[in-house]
This record gives C-alpha cells, structure tokens and sequence, in this order.
C-alpha cells in the first residue's frame, strides 16, 4: 500500500488568511500553481482558493482583490488527508467531495498537496481512469 507522502508535492505554501488576493495571486504565479490552502494564523487549514475563485468572486463581481483578503473566499469545511493515508483514501475522498487536489497534513502541519495529476504519474491506470471520470463529471470536463 501506498501512502500519500510518497505521492505529494512537497513545496506547498498556504495563503494567509490575513493576505490580500493580489499576494495570493501572486503566489500562484511564483509557484506556477492554480491553487492555495488558505492558513488562518493559528496554522490551521481554513480553505482552498483557486485563482478561478479570484477571477470569478473577486475581480468579475467588481471587488478590488487588493481589499479583498483570502479568509473571504474560505467557505465550507475544508477537506485535507494525513500523509500516512493511503492513496486510495485520497482517491476516495476527491471523488466523495469532488476536488482534484487535496492538502496533506502531519502533525497538524500543512507538508504537501497531492492532486489528480500526481496520482495519475504515479498510480495504477485503472484506478486514475476513475477518479477522473468521477471528479470531471462534476467539473463538466
């Protein structure tokens, strides 16, 4: 069995909560990613934000993403796996909730993401072909 740490990038960094949209965005441009786990203070995973988020929340509804700060596109619970997980109950929980990432967590400390993408260089054919035919039924892919 495979654990999550074996599939995961490891340069995550999260977004502060406190941190404004353009330094997300920012962000994600220096890390050549479309996503952020926003960290509130505490250390503690608030959310996800998606430069889709930004685009569409933020700049499309008129908002300046300099005024606005990323605890304000954190909503729901946000869905993270442990690092000793095994892939497979990545797997299951990105079709459960639908995301093509999930940020994996040791010690209550954020360590890495693992994305469909990594699963995919990394896993068995099959099991890839499912969770892409589940997650993209939902994104309309």
């Amino acid at each position: 069995m495979s654990a999550v740490r074996e599939f995961m990038t490891t340069d995550a960094r999260c977004v502060k909560e406190n941190e404004s949209l353009v330094e997300a965005a920012r962000t994600m441009r220096d890390m050549d990613c479309g996503s952020l786990p926003i960290c509130g203070d505490d250390g503690k995973l608030k959310g996800m934000i998606t430069d889709r988020d930004i685009v569409l929340k933020c700049v499309a509804a008129g908002r300046d993403p300099g005024q606005v700060m990323a605890r304000e596109l954190a909503s729901g619970t946000p869905h993270w796996i442990d690092a000793d997980a095994n892939v497979d109950a990545a797997i299951d929980m990105m079709e459960k909730h639908q995301v093509r990432r999930l940020p994996v967590i040791a010690d209550h400390k954020l360590v890495g993401i693992i994305s469909q993408g990594d699963i995919a260089r990394n896993y068995s054919e099959q099991r890839v072909g499912e969770l892409v035919e589940h997650i993209s039924e939902r994104h309309g892919v």
